[in-house]
């Protein structure tokens, strides 16, 4: 999903994996195939290859394609979307406080989009009477500039 042109984005971000995910979930995946290869012959020899390394990709990539983008009065966060009318703060967590937020302190209702190779996330208290969610928890690896963003949002919309 790409941002249009047209389109003017406050933030947005992708939350990839880290590159060194690449080569040890191929090097997971390729030694799996290959202890499947010891122990067989003819098709079942290659066919662990052939499956287990493309696999992986898509695995990795899937895991690396969530959104995270402030634009025309939302906060996207994949394919969830958050009217910003309906936010009452921001707050911006380093990794303690996003520990701390998801721990035991963490309301069972709450939103939550994490990424655990992301150390920062922002958490949006939600002031919405019609929706029991109290916050949304969302992993971003600029969470000053996405709590800027969100404010400026709100401010504008406001």
């Amino acid at each position: 999903m790409r941002v249009s042109p047209t389109v003017r984005a406050d933030h947005a971000e992708r939350l990839t994996v880290p590159w060194w995910m690449w080569p040890a979930g191929l090097a997971g995946a390729a030694a799996l195939a290959t202890e499947i290869w010891l122990g067989a012959g003819g098709v079942q020899a290659w066919l662990p290859f052939a499956l287990l390394l493309p696999a992986t990709v898509v695995l990795l990539v899937r895991l690396g394609r969530i959104r995270v983008a402030v634009e025309d009065g939302e906060l996207l966060v994949d394919d969830a979307r958050l009217p910003l009318r309906f936010v009452s703060g921001v707050v911006a967590l380093d990794a303690e406080g996003k520990r701390e937020i998801l721990g035991v302190a963490a309301h069972p209702l709450a939103f939550v989009v994490q990424r655990p190779w992301v150390r920062g996330a922002v958490q949006v208290l939600l002031d919405d009477p019609a929706d029991p969610t109290p916050y949304w928890v969302v992993s971003t690896r600029h969470p000053l500039e996405l709590a800027a963003a969100i404010e400026a949002a709100r401010g504008g919309t406001a």
